[in-house]
């Protein structure tokens, strides 16, 4: 398919969640876990992360290619010890594996009042804040940390090269008749995908993301796609490095898996993460935590004179960007489609039918 430089198609929900399915069903997964990756991924890209959407689709193809993913797997026991389960993920479809994993949790959490589940060695499992809200449905709060196994994009604080990468940590905080407060953010100053998303736009990244390969600041997202690489930088300098290296001890090697120790070889992208899942109902404390917790929203967002517009709480910006896209359908940028057609072409979904989808 043929499009000017720089255009950007509007696709509607629906039709993107048949293009994912259509992809993963010609790749091999079967109808569960097509209807799985496409809602993780579409959910992304509604929510406003382009870059955990189906922008990720060719990266998880070159993975498959590379026979360093596993379709239609789940995870294995390693250890149940009651309140914490300990699974392996045999490098299937995190989309698969980590929704398996947190049905785990939940389940555990509800019976015994709290859960930890250390799930390793699992591909790509997206945007870490799909599992807080997975659990928040439940009526659990739950936490989750997450280290990436792959290409060093990250400088620690203090240091001018690569290290770790974008190593996420996600809260999901159920609320009483209200949509669950959701904190899911990178410990870099973006993560990857984003940063890959404003390479294929052709557009700069915010002042203090980036410094190139001579450790000098620079706005272009090249600087991570066209070598020499550079690195992006941790948030709030110090507070972001120290919670990236949380994750490499809490999901890296707590769980069972891997910490970063240096470049790696293979295509696809590993997490690992650990997750405390817990049950306010069958802690006793369910009324308590519910009524404190509308007492304080009531008051973080009391109208102050002057103050406008009303104090945003986690989630509510990707819950306006949903309810735009649902709308007027998902942007889509020209590179990003073409990758998506090539991936597609490459397990047997003809151009033309990608195309027709596209409009």
């Amino acid at each position: 398919m043929s499009l000017p430089s720089g255009q950007e198609l509007r696709i509607t929900e629906a039709t993107l969640r048949t293009v994912v399915k259509d992809i993963f069903r010609s790749a091999g997964s079967n109808e569960r876990e097509c209807d799985l990756v496409a809602d993780h991924l579409v959910e992304a890209n509604l929510k406003g992360h382009d870059s955990h959407g189906v922008g990720m689709i060719p990266a998880y193809i070159a993975s498959l290619k590379a026979k360093e993913l596993t379709l239609n797997h789940a995870p294995r026991v390693v250890n149940d010890i009651g309140g914490a389960l300990v699974l392996d993920g045999g490098l299937g479809l995190g989309q698969t594996i980590a929704f398996d994993a947190m049905v785990m949790g939940i389940e555990r959490a509800k019976k015994t009042g709290s859960a930890i589940v250390a799930l390793s060695n699992s591909h790509h499992i997206g945007r870490i804040g799909h599992w807080a809200e997975q659990c928040a449905r439940e009526g659990l709060v739950s936490i989750h940390f997450v280290n990436v196994i792959a290409d060093p994009v990250v400088a620690p604080f203090g240091g001018k090269v690569p290290k770790l990468v974008t190593n996420p940590i996600a809260i999901g905080i159920p609320r009483r008749e209200a949509e669950p407060v959701i904190v899911d953010f990178a410990t870099s100053k973006l993560a990857h995908g984003k940063i890959r998303v404003a390479y294929n736009k052709g557009v700069p990244v915010p002042d203090g993301t980036l410094i190139d390969a001579a450790g000098r600041p620079t706005n272009d997202p090249a600087a991570m796609f066209e070598a020499p690489t550079g690195a992006i930088l941790p948030f709030g300098e110090h507070k972001g490095w120290t919670l990236a290296f949380a994750c490499e001890a809490l999901a890296g090697a707590l769980t069972g898996g891997h910490a970063m120790k240096g470049p790696v070889t293979q295509k696809a992208i590993i997490n690992n993460m650990l997750s405390i899942i817990v049950s306010p109902d069958a802690l006793g404390t369910q009324a308590t935590y519910l009524s404190e917790l509308e007492s304080f929203v009531h008051w973080a967002q009391l109208p102050v004179e002057g103050q406008s517009p009303t104090v945003l709480l986690p989630g509510d910006p990707e819950r306006a960007t949903k309810a735009e896209r649902l709308a007027h359908g998902i942007p889509v940028d020209r590179n990003t489609w073409l990758q998506i057609t090539a991936a597609g072409a490459s397990v047997g979904v003809s151009e033309a039918v990608l195309a027709a989808y596209a409009g």
